[in-house]
Parts: C-alpha cells; structure tokens; sequence
C-alpha cells in the first residue's frame, strides 16, 4: 500500500521561499503522475500543479505560474514543490496527491487523484 507524506512547510514571510517535499513509500511511485494541491480555510481544495512520470510534462495553476515550480527524483521515491515568491494567499495546508491511473498525461482534474497525503500546513505573513 502505498502512502504519501508531505513535509517541508511553515512559517515565512511574503517574498520568501519554502520548498516542499512529498515521500512515497512502496516501489510504483515513479509511473503515478503526481500533483499538489492546496486548500485555505472555508476555500475549495485547488490545484497547484502536476507531472507526470519522468518529468517531461508539466502544469501549473494560473495562481501560481511563475512562482513555483514542481519537481520529483524518483531514485529517492519524492516529489517536491519549490515556492519562490511567496504571498500571504498562498496561506493553505498543501496536499500531494498520486493519480494512479496514469503516467503520461498530467491532469488538474481532482477527481482523478486517487491517493492523498495528510497535508503540511504553509503560512506566508505579510
């Protein structure tokens, strides 16, 4: 069973950077198109970004283009999320998330994410 654990968040000022990490366990991460999502309080949950299985293809939210960029090394089963620019509305608990019925088509659809991690909770301070 394959389970996902995100870490990396915290507290930062506006301008700042967080990286995030998201670790696998369980050997088939590297065919699961991974995303991030994130959800803010009394918000709907919202897509950040996503790859697919070796990296070649990406997708980002037009709220966050530009800023962050979304990464994986699947020798060490991880996915990442470096945020650079940070402002206070990307206040939210962050979520990776595995779309295990795919490998090469990146998709910002959440009804296709099928696995989920606990979430990692990012405040950015004016």
């Amino acid at each position: 069973q394959v389970q996902l654990v995100e870490s990396g968040g915290g507290l930062v000022q506006a301008g700042g950077s967080l990286r995030l990490s998201c670790t696998a366990s369980g050997r088939t991460f590297s065919v699961y198109v991974m995303g991030w999502y994130r959800q803010a309080p009394g918000k709907e949950r919202e897509f950040v970004a996503s790859i697919n299985w070796n990296g070649g293809s990406t997708s980002y939210g037009d709220s966050v283009k530009g800023r962050f960029t979304i990464s994986r090394d699947n020798a060490k089963n991880t996915l990442y999320l470096q945020m650079n620019s940070l402002k206070p509305e990307d206040t939210a608990v962050y979520y990776c998330a595995a779309d295990r019925n795919h490998a090469v088509r990146v998709t910002t659809a959440t009804h296709e994410y099928d696995l989920w991690g606990q979430g990692t909770q990012v405040t950015v301070s004016s």
